[in-house]
């Protein structure tokens, strides 16, 4: 959602630091993909997923089939859905706290921009994003693609969060991950500790591993970590 500044306008200093965020259960309470298999999904459409789990497809792949599996449905139903994630009703705040401080917030996300870009948008937040992009087609479902021509694409999720990672590690003084699932574990291992934020599948993997994180519930409580309450 970033755009380069117009010529012949200020810029903004270049950030000291950044914090890399999931999207999906890290800046929202629930993760669109289990709203949807909840409630929209057709009888078998979850087959997807089981082969991803198995390693008989891809993790973009099962969630490209599963979005593709909507067309029946009407725009609307989805984007209620949306409605539902809850997004972190401090996150603008959060936002600019870290700003003031001088981290940039970065979002990186296996999902479709085409749900985050209306949840950021609503809370008038303006953001980095790498997702990957999509569209609401009737009768062919939210239609997910890869983001091809990006620096940061991955054939397995669509969007290589560690890659993301390693630019800023490279450009910034310190870089934080946050993250709550499986597909974060490769960005988290880059970050140390102090500045490794996990919950749920992510956190359970970092455990098995040995690795140490630092323990969130809401988006909101790692920005009060990261900068002070």
């Amino acid at each position: 959602m970033a755009t380069d500044p117009s010529p012949g306008t200020d810029q903004a200093p270049e950030p000291r630091a950044a914090l890399v965020t999931d999207f999906d259960g890290t800046m929202t309470r629930r993760d669109f993909y289990s709203l949807v298999a909840e409630r929209l999904l057709p009888p078998g459409a979850t087959d997807h997923w089981g082969d991803y789990r198995a390693g008989r497809t891809t993790h973009f792949e099962a969630l490209q089939r599963i979005f593709a599996a909507l067309g029946d449905r009407e725009e609307a139903e989805l984007l209620a859905l949306v409605d539902e994630m809850g997004l972190d009703e401090s996150l603008a705040s959060g936002v600019e706290r870290l700003a003031a401080h001088g981290i940039e917030t970065v979002v990186v996300s296996a999902g479709c921009s085409w749900y985050i870009d209306r949840l950021l948008g609503g809370a008038g937040v303006d953001l980095e994003v790498y997702a990957n992009p999509g569209r609401f087609v009737p009768g062919q479902g939210l239609l997910m693609q890869r983001p091809e021509g990006s620096r940061f694409v991955s054939h397995d999720l669509g969007v290589d969060k560690a890659a993301v990672v390693r630019d800023r590690l490279a450009r910034r003084e310190w870089v934080a991950f946050a993250g709550d699932g499986w597909p974060d574990l490769d960005a988290a291992r880059l970050v140390p500790a102090e500045r490794r934020f996990a919950r749920a599948d992510l956190a359970a993997a970092a455990a098995a591993e040995g690795l140490e994180f630092r323990p969130f519930e809401r988006w909101s409580q790692i920005v009060d970590a990261v900068v002070g309450p």
